[in-house]
């Protein structure tokens, strides 16, 4: 197949490429280096890289008549300044515009988009949240510009009608990832710094395992609409730490500072795998403890000189 992926230089976007190259494909990455790496990619006869951004119209346009993809994984979204909504809006709004549209004209067979499970508000209303939570607006809106341009974006692939699958993730994480607090651990450690944790909980996603996921949706698994990708299980940031610390194995660590949780951010994220686990007849396979080594062998072969968040942090220290 000819596959066109979005932010295919990120985290999840460069795996992804990286496994369909493998199995014979062609691949077109589309990718503005905001939070992706050149790094990631090697280079491959079956492999095009454009530097450019998706909110550009004509670029979108041209690559959709050069390239003629069958099917397009939409993985690119701007989170890098949660102050900067124009960005956010610009990207993951009119750039998911823009895509669907020149999918529609194109006929594009199906178009796979990453959600934040954000959508579903910072005061969910049940644990774990299922597919029939409602999507929240206003001050429940994910607490982020983030949060809310990504569900706008995910709200126009299905007003396009084209055959869909949005992917809501838990907090996926593993080698070449540079959001959230593992990266972040493992900066601030590795150069003696200290670190914060709060009280929270998340679902922990190891990337091998929603990549799994992904690879079935494109070979049509699964049915037009929404999935989650997840464990089912979280686990404290605390027990993350550990898990950090564990694999980073330096002695006399300073202790990590308790804060309080931000107003931007959820006490509990726990999203139910469990229409994803049916219909792709797929599980979770990666522990937590696992899952942290790996991607602590790859952040010492590779210098993490920063990391990101969408949540709006004032540590200065």
């Amino acid at each position: 197949m000819n596959i066109l992926i979005t932010g295919g230089a990120g985290f999840i976007g460069s795996h992804l490429a990286q496994t369909l190259l493998a199995e014979g494909h062609h691949i077109l990455v589309i990718d503005n280096y905001q939070t992706g790496s050149k790094k990631n990619l090697t280079a491959h006869p079956n492999l095009t890289i454009l530097e450019a951004t998706i909110a550009d119209e004509k670029i979108v346009n041209k690559v959709f008549n050069d390239f003629k993809p069958n099917k397009v994984v939409h993985a690119a979204a701007s989170y890098k300044d949660p102050n900067n909504w124009i960005e956010d809006t610009m990207t993951n709004i009119l750039g998911s515009i823009n895509i669907v549209n020149a999918a529609k004209n194109h006929n594009v067979q199906r178009v796979i988009y990453f959600q934040t499970s954000l959508c579903y508000g910072l005061k969910p209303i049940e644990q774990p949240i299922t597919l029939k939570h409602p999507l929240y607006s206003g001050q429940f809106a994910g607490g982020s510009s983030y949060a809310i341009s990504k569900t706008a974006g995910e709200q126009y692939i299905e007003l396009s009608g084209l055959d869909f699958i949005s992917f809501r993730l838990a907090n996926a994480y593993g080698p070449r990832n540079l959001s959230g607090p593992l990266p972040t651990f493992y900066k601030r450690l590795t150069s003696g710094q200290k670190c914060f944790i709060t009280d929270t909980r998340r679902d922990f996603i190891y990337v091998d395992d929603l990549i799994a996921v992904v690879i079935k949706a494109l070979n049509n698994k699964g049915s037009k609409g929404y999935y989650h990708i997840s464990t089912g299980s979280d686990f404290a940031i605390k027990e993350l730490y550990d898990a950090t610390i564990k694999a980073i194995n330096i002695p006399n660590l300073p202790a990590p500072e308790i804060r309080q949780r931000g107003e931007d951010d959820v006490a509990t994220i726990l999203i139910d795998p469990s229409k994803t686990n049916k219909d792709f007849d797929w599980i979770a396979k990666t522990p937590l403890v696992d899952g942290v080594q790996k991607a602590i062998e790859w952040y010492r072969q590779n210098e993490v000189q920063e990391t990101f968040t969408h949540l709006k942090l004032d540590d200065k220290k």
